[in-house]
């Protein structure tokens, strides 16, 4: 893709994924925008083994824009990084097409292991604000990963992941259109969790009310017999 189409390639991605902005001269102002501008110089130097220049590129990028995305990272289309600053990509990061990032996202690696280290993310994945993605495996297409989660283990395709550590809480075939990918309409585990507990508890109490009646009553029972 030309270095004109790019420009109009993310045009359309902010203009479409972002209700704030109102004309196409605000994306100029966008850090999504201009990282990404920095990002697809840097990363054709990478693959041309022109590492310093690469990382000087990409770090002039972190520089203006506070999103740190390493050159060797492989990106595909309509990558949008919505406020950003804090945003981590990891070099052996691979990510699909309509991925969205919110701001203090980390795609990153568990420790200085050699090879693939960073996560590989499917096309339409949302992941929230502040979430953590530790490790080589894969997002499946079609993701949404709850605001704080931190992820180490795979997830499958058309799942919601929440929680620390990261567990599904949703799985859902069906395609989720990019509308639909908020970070709001989240299951609450732990909600869910503290009122499955209450019930049991509500059971147990009863049971337990219940066989202290029990045991009054057989006491009645012998008493009477003794005095009979």
């Amino acid at each position: 893709m030309g270095f004109i189409k790019n420009i109009r390639e993310e045009i359309r991605v902010i203009r479409e994924r972002d209700p704030a902005i109102h004309s196409d001269m605000e994306v100029f102002l966008y850090p999504s925008f201009k990282v990404m501008l920095h990002y697809r110089l840097a990363h054709k130097l990478y693959l041309k083994k022109h590492y310093f220049l690469a990382r000087w590129v990409s770090q002039r990028g972190v520089r203006k824009t506070g999103i740190e995305i390493h050159p060797g990272a492989q990106i595909g289309k309509g990558l949008f990084i919505d406020h950003g600053n804090g945003v981590i990509i990891g070099e052996t990061a691979i990510l699909g097409d309509n991925v969205t990032l919110y701001q203090g996202v980390t795609l990153g690696g568990t420790g200085k292991e050699q090879g693939k280290r960073h996560p590989t993310v499917g096309n339409n994945v949302m992941i929230s604000a502040g979430a953590k993605v530790l490790g080589s495996f894969t997002i499946g297409d079609n993701s949404k990963i709850g605001a704080g989660s931190v992820v180490l283990e795979e997830v499958p395709p058309g799942c919601t992941v929440v929680g620390v550590p990261g567990h599904v809480v949703k799985r859902d075939k069906q395609s989720l259109p990019q509308e639909d990918l908020d970070q709001v309409t989240l299951p609450d585990p732990v909600q869910e969790d503290i009122t499955e507990l209450k019930k049991t508890n509500a059971v147990l109490i009863n049971r337990i009310l219940e066989l202290e009646e029990n045991i009054k009553e057989i006491k009645r029972n012998m008493n009477y017999e003794k005095e009979i």
